[in-house]
């Protein structure tokens, strides 16, 4: 039998709640018992619940199997499987890897943190499909035989340390992604990241990806060009001016993409033409609105430190920037230089914006704004055309948003009502 157990009420789970109870399910809401955590055979653990929770520790003590939900999934799933972790840019390179594919004529499902869960997709799946699945430091600390085809770990920057601790632990955790691959499989890596290189696997074929280096196998940039090699031979697969995505940190992405497409058996120019359509992720570098001569991006999505030292490098300087959310144990004075270089102003909110002040202090002018609305319009008010408004908060939402795409969604309707504003006293004007 099936029980699902939550900490939360009936009326707080709403729609969940039905649907459990149609599929047949038990229901303990508002506590888990000791009795039902330690009696069960298996255990599948939300991504948001620790794998060191006390009640998951006492299970273990036990005996009890505790899988997370990807290990369930892929005790099911047909067709191929391309997995996608790291710190940044997992979203991106994962819908890049998708697109790619299916523009190419591949039957593809897009699964795993972003969106869909794995488990979901199972039945959509079949000897033809490939499963493109983004996958995160919490999914992975509990598979046992999970093992995808491709294997593609992006890069490794401090990140969720209130919850793995050390760097250590969630790098680990990140690199269980090769843990069962064999010979038949591959695993592409950053060769231009300390982080990641130290965990390149033994058993899979290795592929790399570098914007600095030639590598042995892989893809990697010469002069102006993207370039693929396999086996000794050398393919130009597209120029680095036909990526559509501002930051170089998008050239890597678009680099771990090349490889792994062309390992799923997309052909070189199918793969440049999935480049080139590409329009990039909601809340990534989202262009949201020119507004005077002002421009506005959203990066909600940039939930750690160097997720915004990518957004800030992004623009050539006078950034208004919106910092601040739930602090997840982060060292906010490594945004120091960055800050003193692009922006002219550093708008905080939320509840990690005394820490945030306090290590970024002497860097750019700073203004408390509380909430993202008073930053919207302080931000509007402070700018000069020419200048870039940029929510890239360096923080979780939680603190005031159900998650970053409510973050994102909400600043981007702020910005939209100032251009709407705008555009109406403009009218009125003349």
């Amino acid at each position: 039998s099936q029980t699902a157990t939550d900490t939360r009420t009936e009326s707080e789970l709403d729609a969940a709640v039905a649907e459990l109870r149609k599929a047949g399910a038990g229901l303990e809401l508002a506590g888990h018992r000791q009795e039902l955590i330690q009696g069960a055979d298996l255990i599948i653990p939300s991504p948001g619940v620790p794998a060191d929770a006390p009640l998951l520790q006492s299970a273990r003590s036990k005996g009890v199997t505790i899988w997370s939900e990807i290990e369930l999934a892929s005790r099911f799933l047909k067709g191929r499987l391309i997995g996608i972790t790291g710190s940044n840019g997992k979203t991106t390179t994962t819908s890049l890897i998708e697109h790619i594919l299916r523009k190419a004529g591949f039957a593809t499902i897009l699964a795993g943190n972003i969106g869909t869960p794995l488990i979901s997709c199972v039945e959509k799946t079949s000897d033809k499909t490939i499963t493109i699945a983004e996958l995160s430091s919490f999914q992975l600390e509990l598979v046992e035989k999970f093992r995808p085809n491709v294997s593609v770990f992006l890069n490794l920057t401090p990140d969720h340390l209130d919850r793995h601790h050390t760097l250590e632990s969630y790098a680990a955790a990140k690199a269980r992604i090769f843990e069962n691959q064999t010979e038949a499989d591959s695993a592409v890596l950053n060769a231009d990241d300390p982080g990641t290189t130290p965990y390149a696997p033994a058993k899979p074929q290795l592929f790399w990806f570098s914007r600095k280096q030639r590598v042995a196998q892989g893809a990697f940039v010469r002069g102006n060009d993207i370039l693929f090699r396999c086996e000794g031979t050398e393919e130009k697969v597209l120029k680095l001016a036909d990526i559509p995505l501002a930051g170089s940190h998008n050239v890597e992405n678009v680099l771990a993409a090349v490889a792994a497409t062309r390992l799923a058996g997309a052909p070189p120019a199918a793969v440049a033409k999935g480049v080139r359509s590409f329009a990039g992720v909601e809340h990534r570098l989202e262009f949201v609105a020119e507004i005077g001569g002002v421009r506005f991006y959203n990066d909600s999505k940039a939930t750690n430190v160097d997720a915004t030292l990518k957004a800030l490098d992004a623009f050539p300087g006078r950034i208004l920037i919106i910092l601040g959310g739930k602090d997840k144990g982060s060292d906010y004075t490594l945004l120091q230089p960055r800050l003193r270089a692009k922006a002219i102003l550093a708008l905080l909110i939320g509840a990690a914006a005394s820490k945030i002040e306090k290590q970024i202090a002497g860097s750019v002018a700073i203004e408390q704004a509380g909430t993202i609305e008073r930053a919207v319009e302080t931000a509007a008010n402070a700018a000069r055309p020419g200048d870039v408004v940029l929510l890239a908060p360096a923080c979780a939402s939680f603190d005031q948003f159900q998650n970053y795409e409510h973050r994102g969604r909400v600043f981007k309707e702020l910005v939209h009502q100032l251009e709407r504003q705008a555009a109406s006293t403009a009218l009125g004007g003349r």
